[in-house]
């Protein structure tokens, strides 16, 4: 069953109608099949028009949808041979950040991404996606790894930021996503990112300097949450709204500025309510991305990557 956001409650209300007529049609002799039809596609009509105006803030919590697809469904629906590597080989095993051995269309990767969990026990396992900096120095050391054994990195990103817990201050928080966001620039292997729910600041931008930056259409990626943004300046978080749309937080905003490279379609409604079938684009779009870049050498690599990053604003 799909969980509704609050500006769907139109369409809610209409599948909720669709539903109690069809328990009425399963026990009584009246044919309303019509009717029903009638209101399905009043409803897909209402679903479209709702997702063709989503404001910034809107996207922003289709992008936070508890049901969209996490790594876990990732790895599962898009790759094969999945082989988990744990551990920073100096402090600990950090569950916010999984990575390790995969096969992608029969090429094999090293993929890296936040999972975030889908339900409460998940959630806190995984920290609801915010890493330490030992999930960082975890992705530094696959990030090498899968240098020295010449194999291309898919990252998909979804966190709402870095752990900004003391802990992780006293550990170098700080330190670590500059060392992540550096291997990835230092990488003589083709890097594919994709943010496929938040893009929270650093925490998302350490597995994010890569050669080719995708987002899902309704994912959100910024240097802030709005809540965070507007409790700055506004000094209230029920301004997030207003911020969103400021800091141009969308798939579309990004492409335009040419902070991300490629937006990809999800079905009708976010990726939640098809997940199969955004998995699919997804990894349709990652492996058309990798046949280009594998054209490129490692100094050409570096080189694409360092110029899309300091073409940025210029």
């Amino acid at each position: 069953m799909v969980s509704f956001l609050e500006f769907e409650k139109p369409v809610a209300e209409l599948e909720a109608r669709i539903t109690e007529l069809r328990a009425t049609a399963d026990v009584g002799d009246i044919d309303i099949g019509a009717e029903i039809d009638k209101l399905e596609q009043r409803a897909a009509k209402l679903l479209v028009d709702t997702y063709d105006k989503l404001t910034p803030w809107q996207k922003t919590q289709v992008a936070r949808h508890p049901d969209r697809p996490h790594f876990k469904d990732y790895v599962a629906g898009m790759f094969d041979n999945f082989m988990p590597l744990a551990g920073d080989r100096a402090f600990g095993d950090d569950q916010a950040i999984i990575g390790g051995f995969a096969t992608l269309d029969e090429r094999r990767v090293m993929v890296i991404g936040h999972e975030k969990g889908d339900d409460t026990a998940s959630r806190v396992r995984h920290n609801f996606g915010m890493a330490k900096p030992e999930g960082y120095r975890k992705a530094i050391r696959l990030m090498e790894l899968a240098d020295r054994f010449g194999l291309p990195v898919v990252t998909l990103v979804d966190t709402s930021g870095a752990f900004p817990g003391i802990q992780a201050e006293e550990r170098g928080q700080a330190e670590a996503i500059a060392r992540s966001t550096e291997a990835c620039l230092a990488l003589g292997v083709p890097m594919v990112a994709a943010v496929v729910g938040e893009g929270g600041s650093g925490g998302a931008v350490a597995l994010a300097a890569a050669n080719r930056v995708l987002m899902f259409e309704h994912a959100v990626y910024s240097v802030i949450s709005p809540e965070g943004c507007a409790s700055i300046l506004w000094r209230t978080a029920d301004k997030a709204s207003d911020a969103a749309t400021a800091m141009q937080v969308t798939a579309q905003h990004l492409k335009a500025l040419g902070v991300i490279d490629r937006i990809v379609p999800e079905p009708m409604g976010g990726a939640h309510r098809q997940p199969v079938e955004a998995i699919a684009s997804l990894a349709d779009a990652i492996s058309q991305e990798l046949d280009i870049l594998a054209r490129m050498d490692p100094a050409a690599l570096r080189t694409d990557r360092a110029d899309k990053f300091l073409a940025i604003g210029a």
